[in-house]
């Protein structure tokens, strides 16, 4: 059989695991041919393909990034339609491929799906750091952002004590809590504020103001990006400390972390996730089982039709366990 791979949407800690997970078991025990596809999905379309082999995956199961780049799908769906005279299904068939796998996240899967019900084999792997892949308990990177923004909050902590002040951190996850649930946890958060709970500034100042009354004179408060603001021309975390500020009247300042936890070397944890989610892949493909998108669930590699996938997001329940016992322990999610 002759496979291709292709990375699409943002970066991630962890792709190369993957494409190494996918290709060494593809290669090594299936005895198929494995071709990198540049550049997501446009590459596709290009014909912008390189063999794939033991040797060029050596190597890369540290490395953050992706080898065979990246890039946004959203212009390549409008050239998806269904029939048989599709630019993409000519490329598909004139490139010999029996199957793609396509390693991303909601958007990939979306996009994955469509090629799939046009009738390309198509295995899809979920990516992202924001942990937000519908079908799936976990996806790699979500642990290394996880552990950056951990360390980030970790050293906010200390120049907080020192100049008796309030820090407003944000992390990443567009409409999901995840980071911001777990590393606010992991880090001593005082303040956890997410997207999926609504949250008022007043009782958000009111924490603060009460830890002040304590003796406690600094408080760490954690925002994912995607939290709701009045002003939807102000920055989240810009907003939130502005407000802080002028109604407790403690120094506030914010701290936007950004990109660096997408970029850099994957945890572990992400590497060994990475293999499992490769290599389960491969398996399908041997079997003939497409369509499909390779998950964990319960701890285990599975896979679930990516019809189910597509269109879907997977959020923070409003009860989820860290939550509970955060609340339990005096941490407040602004309600």
């Amino acid at each position: 059989m002759k496979i291709g791979i292709l990375s699409s949407g943002g970066d991630c800690p962890g792709i190369n695991a993957t494409i190494r997970g996918v290709g060494k078991v593809a290669i090594m025990h299936y005895n198929m041919e494995v071709i990198g596809i540049h550049n997501g999905f446009s590459g596709l379309l290009q014909r912008d393909f390189s063999a794939l082999n033991e040797r060029s995956l050596s190597g890369i199961l540290n490395l953050g990034g992706t080898i065979l780049g990246t890039s946004r799908e959203k212009s390549f769906r409008k050239l998806i339609v269904p029939d048989d005279d599709s630019i993409i299904k000519k490329r598909y068939k004139e490139s010999g491929l029996d199957c793609i796998v396509c390693i991303g996240g909601n958007g990939t899967q979306k996009t994955s799906n469509m090629l799939s019900e046009m009738g390309l084999n198509i295995i899809g792997i979920p990516k992202t750091i924001d942990n937000d892949v519908w079908g799936t308990d976990i996806t790699f990177g979500f642990d290394t952002a996880v552990n950056i923004a951990t360390e980030a909050i970790d050293r906010l902590h200390s120049t907080a004590n020192a100049h008796k002040r309030v820090m407003v951190v944000e992390v990443m996850g567009h409409h999901a809590g995840w980071i911001a649930l777990y590393a606010g946890m992991a880090g001593g958060a005082d303040v956890i504020l997410l997207p999926e709970l609504s949250y008022d500034i007043k009782q958000v100042n009111e924490v603060i103001m009460e830890r002040a009354r304590q003796g406690k004179p600094y408080s760490i408060v954690v925002v994912a990006e995607g939290v709701e603001i009045v002003d939807r021309k102000m920055h989240p975390t810009d907003y939130i400390a502005r407000k802080i500020e002028k109604e407790t009247g403690i120094e506030t300042r914010e701290t936007v972390l950004g990109y660096i936890q997408r970029g850099g070397n994957p945890s572990p944890f992400d590497r060994n996730l990475a293999t499992r989610l490769g290599g389960h892949a491969a398996e399908l493909i041997a079997e003939g089982r497409f369509g499909r998108m390779v998950c964990i669930k319960g701890g285990k590699v599975d896979s679930i039709p990516v019809c189910e996938v597509a269109g879907k997001l997977k959020l923070v329940p409003p009860r989820h366990e860290l939550i509970i016992q955060g609340e339990r322990m005096g941490i407040s999610f602004g309600k």
